[in-house]
């Protein structure tokens, strides 16, 4: 898995008088900042290697957003009404380069992005279930499905503990971009040929300590474990080179600016 960039974007709607402005007028939120992790070196490896990504959050101030997690890919809420939030989603998809020993052989494949629908509900004050359904563009024609299901508590009045399980659905196009191998790939890799189908590809659980270390600066520690599952174990790039199991750990940290518009 290479370094990974994860933006998240979450805007509110003011009411009453501030409906009368102009859309952005109001107090702002920009949250920056960067995570370090482990990770997996592609989608599917034995190996790990060490990577860094930064951090961008921008919302509205007072916004009603009880609970946020480092999986939400950028997001942009057009229905909310408090226990339910939905809308347009996007991700950016980092290449893979066939540089790797492991991947010696097979075609690269080309950064990209996804793009879809989001949605996500409370079903306490307590509780989040988060899917996202995106489609790719250059890196894979493919579909992705992702469920994240997080309890989060408060356990004082800076840290934060959350954490569920996660499942993930690929489409054939989608899996076979990162797990198929054509038999020209095959015939330069020594890997067996193998074509995707549509199936549930991932499940898994995360979590993540958040510590609100001032007003500006938080902090956070993170975990996830996913199990490859259907096409995307029975891979022969898994199942010859790479590994099911698949390990990330990390720590972030992020800085908040409050400005008026």
């Amino acid at each position: 898995m290479s370094a990974a960039l994860s933006v998240a974007v979450v805007l509110g709607f003011s009411s009453g008088s501030a409906a009368a402005d102009s859309w952005f007028s109001g107090d702002w939120y920009l949250q920056v900042g960067a995570a370090g992790f482990r990770a997996p070196k592609f989608e599917g490896a034995k190996g790990h290697i060490f990577s860094a990504s930064p951090l961008i959050s921008l919302g509205r101030a007072g916004s009603q957003v009880r609970f946020t997690s480092r999986n939400d890919n950028m997001s942009f809420s057009l229905l909310d009404v408090g226990t339910l939030r939905a809308g347009p989603v996007g991700k950016i998809v980092w290449g893979r380069s066939s540089g790797d020993a492991e991947l010696k052989g097979l075609d690269s494949v080309k950064w990209g992005a996804e793009a879809g629908v989001f949605a996500e509900v409370y079903p306490t004050d307590w509780l989040r279930i988060r899917g996202e359904v995106r489609r790719g563009f250059r890196s894979h024609s493919g579909v992705v499905t992702d469920v994240f299901v997080d309890a989060f508590q408060d356990v004082t009045p800076t840290v934060r503990i959350s954490g569920g399980p996660r499942l993930q659905v690929g489409s054939a196009k989608y899996l076979d971009a990162y797990y198929g191998v054509t038999p020209a790939e095959s015939a330069r890799s020594g890997l067996r040929p193998y074509k995707s189908d549509t199936s549930l590809s991932a499940v898994g659980v995360g979590g993540e300590i958040k510590w609100r270390t001032t007003d500006a600066i938080t902090t956070s520690a993170f975990g996830e474990y996913r199990r490859l599952m259907g096409s995307a174990r029975d891979s022969s790039l898994v199942r010859q080179r790479g590994s099911a199991n698949q390990l990330m750990l990390g720590v972030s940290a992020t800085y908040r600016f409050d400005f008026t518009m």
